[in-house]
């Protein structure tokens, strides 16, 4: 079914899904997907923002736009886990661990680490996940609201002429959420030689530049990219992982932070545009300083 809104799941199932347990979830303002407490407190914890994922311009594209949606069934500790440590490995997860400088300042929370522990409980290794959803332009909190009063008469409601329709926004997804984390937690997990794995919804990770890939025993980060694929049957969607993309840290980071230069006469091209209108704009006859002084 083709949809003319932008919410794709909410409060974790698809908005034209009315079974029990998915009315249950958005009458109860319900998690299914392991957050610290079974409500959803995305946003506002006494008005949660329920919206998991919303559609892309070709309404079949769908993205991931809450990092807690990532936990379903836990498979990225899962796949985690096999990058940072041996087969067989004791390990289990701590989450929002705060990360600190040499002098003491902060770096931020890591989302997730796994740790490695022995038979007697002694710490052995550690590994960082973090997880980036992407952020939304335009107003995404109407059109829920409005689906939110009615569910059964709205799922199927036409959004698209209304202002500031929400969009995903890869581009500060990337420069202004991911980059930076990975430059100030990264760089110090780096100096430590920890590994990092970064967990990507495919069609934020299809907007970044193509990676260098490397070995996976001599990779620093592993790039986790997941995929939600659509059980009709049951009329949910799955978190399925795509792609594993084994990668060094500087020059990985080094190829995200550069761009690709445009076409310079295109440039040129445009500077002549703004300056032919600035220059058409200026009165032809108007007096200078130095005629002034000469009168």
């Amino acid at each position: 079914m083709e949809f003319k809104h932008p919410i794709a799941e909410a409060f974790g199932f698809p908005v034209d899904n009315f079974s029990e347990e998915a009315q249950r979830h958005r009458r109860n303002r319900l998690c299914p997907f392991n957050n610290k407490v079974p409500s959803c407190t995305k946003d506002k914890a006494n008005d949660p923002l329920g919206v998991c994922s919303i559609y892309g311009s070709d309404n079949d594209q769908i993205t991931i736009t809450c990092p807690i949606r990532f936990r379903q069934r836990w498979i990225i500790a899962d796949d985690a886990a096999a990058f940072f440590f041996p087969e067989n490995t004791n390990w289990t997860s701590l989450s929002e661990i705060r990360l600190n400088d040499r002098c003491g300042r902060t770096a931020g929370n890591i989302d997730i680490v796994l740790v490695s522990y022995d038979d007697h409980g002694k710490l052995v290794d550690f590994g960082a996940l973090e997880i980036q959803a992407v952020y939304i332009s335009g107003n995404i909190r109407r059109p829920f609201k409005a689906y939110m009063e009615d569910p059964r008469n709205n799922y199927d409601m036409d959004w698209t002429q209304n202002k500031n329709y929400p969009r995903a926004d890869f581009l500060s997804s990337s420069r202004k959420r991911l980059v930076p984390q990975l430059i100030y937690k990264g760089g110090i997990l780096q100096t430590w030689k920890k590994k990092t794995a970064v967990v990507l919804h495919r069609t934020f990770y299809n907007t970044l530049p193509k990676l260098a890939e490397v070995d996976r025993t001599n990779a620093q980060i592993a790039w986790l990219v997941y995929d939600l694929s659509h059980n009709r049957g049951d009329n949910v969607y799955n978190l399925t992982k795509v792609q594993t993309v084994y990668t060094l840290f500087e020059p990985a980071l080094e190829r995200i932070t550069t761009p690709s230069a445009g076409d310079l006469e295109e440039f040129m091209n445009l500077l002549q545009e703004k300056l032919d209108e600035k220059l058409d704009g200026i009165p032809p006859d108007a007096p200078t300083l130095n005629e002034f002084v000469e009168q």
